[in-house]
Formats: C-alpha cells, sequence, structure tokens
C-alpha cells in the first residue's frame, strides 16, 4: 500500500530545516487554526518561523507518502503560477509584493449560502492538518509536499449547496496591477478550473493555506488554493476568489486554450500521453533518475471507485 497514516508524525521526520525544531512559542499557542491574516488567532509572528508566519494547532494525522520529501526551496523556487509568468522562477521573483490581505472569496450558483465571505469565515471553525501528498505537474516533473489545510468537503457543508450542483468551479485572482503575467495573453484570464461534485467531497481533496508549518507563500497560491493530489498540478487552482456551484461541466482555462492536450478530470494516468511528451515517467525535483508514473498519482485504491465504468483514456 503506497499510503500510510503516521499519527504522531514529528517535524524533523517531514523537513530537515534545524530551525524547524524549536517548537515552543508553536505548542504554547492557543486559538482556532487559520491562515493568510496577521489578526487571525492562528497565525503569529513568532521568531521561529523560518521564512514567515507559524500556523497553530496543526492536525498530524495524515496520509503520507513514503518517499523523501521535497524542502521549503524546491517547492518555492520551482513551481508553475502563469499569473506571475510562464518560467518556474517567475512565481519567487514576481509574487514578493503580491497583497493576499485582506481576501475575500466569492460564493455563487446552486447553493443557499451565497455571498462574500472574507477569509477569516472561510477559515473560522476550522481545525488545520498537515498532509504529505504527490504533486505530479503534467510538463513530467514532481514533487513531494507537506501542504497544510482542511478538507474542501468542510466548506461545501457549509455553503448547502442544492440537488442542482453537480459541479464545482473555482475562479483565480487576475490583477493585472500586481500579477505581470496577467498582462499577457497567454491564457484567457482569469484562470478557472472545477471538479466534479464527488470529487470536490473526497477527503483527499484539500484547501491548502498552509506549506510545512507556515503561512502558505505568495508564489505558492496564498491565500487560499486547491491540492488535488491523484490530478495533474493544473487542477491545483491558486488563490481562489470565487467558488460557483453549477449544475453543467464547467470549462477550464487549459481545456479552453488547449483542449487537446488537457482535459476536464486530468486524473494522473501513465498511460495517456501528452500530445508533445510521455506521462510514463516523471522527474521528482531533487533526484537525478526518473520514476514511473503510478496511476492516479498512486492514491488509486482512494480514488479509483470515483471512476467505475469510464474510459479513463477518453476523459483525461
Amino acid at each position: 500500500m503506497l499510503i500510510k497514516r503516521a499519527p504522531d508524525v514529528r517535524s524533523s521526520e517531514i523537513t530537515d530545516k534545524a530551525t524547524f525544531l524549536n517548537r515552543r512559542e508553536f505548542l504554547a499557542a492557543a486559538g482556532i487554526a487559520a491562515a493568510g491574516v496577521a489578526a487571525a488567532s492562528a497565525t503569529t509572528e513568532a521568531k521561529g518561523a523560518p521564512h514567515g508566519r507559524l500556523l497553530l494547532n496543526i492536525k498530524r494525522d495524515f496520509p503520507k507518502p513514503d518517499e523523501k520529501i521535497n524542502s521549503w526551496e524546491d517547492i518555492t523556487s520551482y513551481n508553475n503560477f502563469y499569473e506571475f509568468g510562464t518560467d518556474k522562477d517567475d512565481p519567487e521573483r514576481n509574487a514578493k509584493n503580491f497583497k493576499t490581505q485582506p481576501w475575500t472569496v466569492t460564493v455563487d450558483g446552486e447553493c443557499n449560502k451565497k455571498g462574500v465571505m472574507n477569509l477569516e469565515d472561510v477559515l473560522k471553525g476550522e481545525t488545520l492538518e498537515q498532509r504529505v501528498y504527490r504533486h505530479r505537474c503534467v510538463e513530467a516533473w514532481s514533487m513531494v509536499i507537506p501542504w497544510v489545510g482542511f478538507p474542501l468537503a468542510n466548506l461545501i457543508k457549509r455553503l448547502e449547496p442544492t440537488s442542482k450542483a453537480k459541479y464545482v468551479e473555482f475562479t483565480s485572482l487576475a490583477d493585472s496591477k500586481q500579477m505581470p503575467g496577467v498582462r499577457s495573453p497567454v491564457l484567457a484570464w482569469p484562470y478557472k478550473e472545477g471538479l466534479r461534485m464527488d470529487e470536490a467531497m473526497h477527503p483527499l481533496t484539500l484547501m491548502v493555506v498552509g506549506l510545512y508549518d507556515e503561512v502558505l507563500p505568495n508564489q505558492d497560491g496564498a491565500p487560499l488554493r486547491l491540492a488535488v493530489p491523484w490530478k495533474y498540478g493544473f487542477k491545483h487552482i491558486k488563490s481562489i476568489v470565487k467558488i460557483k456551484f453549477v449544475e453543467k461541466q464547467p470549462l477550464n482555462t487549459w481545456q479552453e486554450s488547449a483542449a487537446n492536450e488537457y482535459g476536464f478530470y486530468a486524473n494522473v494516468n501513465p498511460t495517456v500521453d501528452h500530445p508533445r511528451w510521455s506521462q510514463a515517467t516523471e522527474h521528482r525535483i531533487g533526484e537525478f533518475f526518473r520514476r514511473k508514473t503510478l496511476m492516479f498519482n498512486g492514491y488509486g485504491d482512494q480514488v479509483a471507485s470515483l471512476y467505475t465504468g469510464m474510459d479513463l483514456r477518453k476523459n483525461y
């Protein structure tokens, strides 16, 4: 079995950062877990945070790949966030002054709780969990990342979708003043993504607010992003400003831009090649040799039942 339970995982087991071992302020702090705003009770300007603000009271009972976890430097310096540029190092360079507070999320569509939510409302009452997930990018590179967040299902239940809600559509911020990539027509802005309702409600689907024990960095999708570990990285939409419940399958940004290359489902499937490269193997950042790509990114025992009877080559 590829996923293991680790009820009492120590920080030293998931990172080599020496400063990450100092837990005094972390354990002594009180308040409900939250992220992204300095006023929230779960963040602190603690000296023990190597890169930013610490997140408090994180639950450490999570599914964990039995693999070496990528460093903070790997995760924050090599990623796709086209709103800040198309090169892998553009987000780190161009997102330094990105303003993530205050932040609001608009809720619309087939649900009872429409309106505008402050970030504090999105996080209200949530207990944060640290989950180590494989992240597989369609360009055939991958990482293992310790995301911090809460099940998306928790938020969806609070928003009370109606029986007409079959899909959830997400929209990212598109602010040309702060995001230089938005000034380019490389994609149709704003960036949009979607999940089928059962995918969105699956317990592995995470609303992410942090990385390691810290508030999510700007270049990785602050203050709110998704992590859907059995899907390719372009489904993991960043800097979310809108959630809409819809009856029909939404058109995501990469489908709109290159439908022959990017489908709606984006389930990791090593037998379906991208038109311009093979997906049978992947390059794990930090490793020399390539490794075989796992069906559903290694989470098949938990998610394959969602697609019973579907042609996974056609529904890519």
